[in-house]
């Protein structure tokens, strides 16, 4: 879908590649992030008004609260099943590839089929195009193999990286991809390092790399209920295509600084809503539209600075 102005509004001069469509839920915190999001990220936003952005956010908030007589307790034990036979040597595979092991290291962990459906969703917008084309890309009939490789794939194509140097020690990495992150630093043997060219011998190289996640589908499993961490747009696209269980990884949480680990600061700083409410937001309201609402908003791209300063002085050992 193209980058529309909504109506009786200019827009300037953005053109249709600068824009993306993205399902937006509404009624759950925070009214004042969706006023935000219009505001700054739809083309013309700034001139829609407040009171009518707050009126339809108000109406979703309100069947979110019918839903909590209607649906209470729907989070509560969803189905967490054994995967089939066939992919019991894929897993065992992912659980020996470097990326599971370093990213998935400290808490309990398991494959298992999760309903997607019931998924408690704290993610608050996917990205249309993006998550059709994955759709389309994987069928509506996948066979155990495809689906497992779709939601856990070993290798992946990944996004192109633009890099800038802004100034002398300083450099700006620049992706399309949300996934796109700053790693741990590390020191390595210049041995290693193939076609490193230097003016004399170099001993060890600090690398401070940039890239991305392991992007495997991750839930986390507390209090009886799933929530889930990462793969939005992926389980989006499954559950858009009548897929309604996808093999995850489950990491079980049992207290809060387990949480800490697995969480992102959002559920941290919020966990009785997400684990404790009677109706907290599922991955299925995505598909609701009295809960979410389409938009068009100005594409994203995720940057990654990095500046280093280098100090050299010499002393007497005593």
């Amino acid at each position: 879908m193209g980058c529309q102005a909504p109506k009786d509004l200019s827009v300037g001069m953005i053109g249709p590649g600068d824009c993306e469509e993205l399902v937006r839920l509404l009624g759950q915190p925070h009214l004042a992030d969706y006023l935000d999001l219009v505001a700054t990220k739809v083309p013309g936003g700034e001139a829609i008004s407040p009171r009518d952005l707050a009126d339809e956010w108000r109406r979703a908030n309100d069947h979110y609260h019918e839903l909590e007589l209607s649906e209470a307790g729907i989070a509560d034990h969803p189905d967490c099943l054994d995967p089939p036979r066939a992919m019991r040597p894929l897993i065992d595979a992912l659980r020996r590839n470097p990326y599971f092991a370093k990213t998935f290291d400290t808490l309990p962990t398991e494959v298992r089929m999760v309903e997607l459906a019931r998924l408690i969703a704290s993610q608050a917008g996917i990205t249309c195009d993006f998550a059709d084309d994955l759709q389309t890309r994987l069928g509506t009939s996948p066979d155990p193999e495809s689906l497992f490789h779709f939601c856990l794939p070993v290798e992946r194509p990944s996004a192109p990286v633009q890099v800038r140097k802004l100034a002398a020690g300083r450099y700006m990495f620049i992706s399309d991809s949300t996934d796109f992150r700053f790693h741990n630093p590390e020191i390595i043997d210049a041995a290693a390092i193939a076609g490193l060219t230097t003016f004399g011998p170099v001993s060890q190289v600090l690398a401070l790399p940039v890239g991305y996640g392991s992007n495997y589908i991750s839930v986390i499993e507390s209090e009886g209920r799933l929530l889930l961490q990462n793969g939005y747009h992926r389980c989006y696209s499954l559950l858009k295509a009548g897929i309604t269980h996808a093999p995850a990884i489950v990491q079980r949480v049992t207290r809060l600084d387990e949480l800490s680990i697995a969480a992102d600061e959002k559920v941290c700083d919020n966990p009785s809503f997400y684990f404790r409410a009677a109706r907290p937001p599922l991955l299925k309201d995505f598909l609701d539209p009295r809960l979410s609402k389409r938009l068009s908003v100005r594409k994203m791209q995720t940057t990654v600075e990095i500046e280093f300063k280098v100090r050299t002085s010499s002393s007497s050992i005593l």
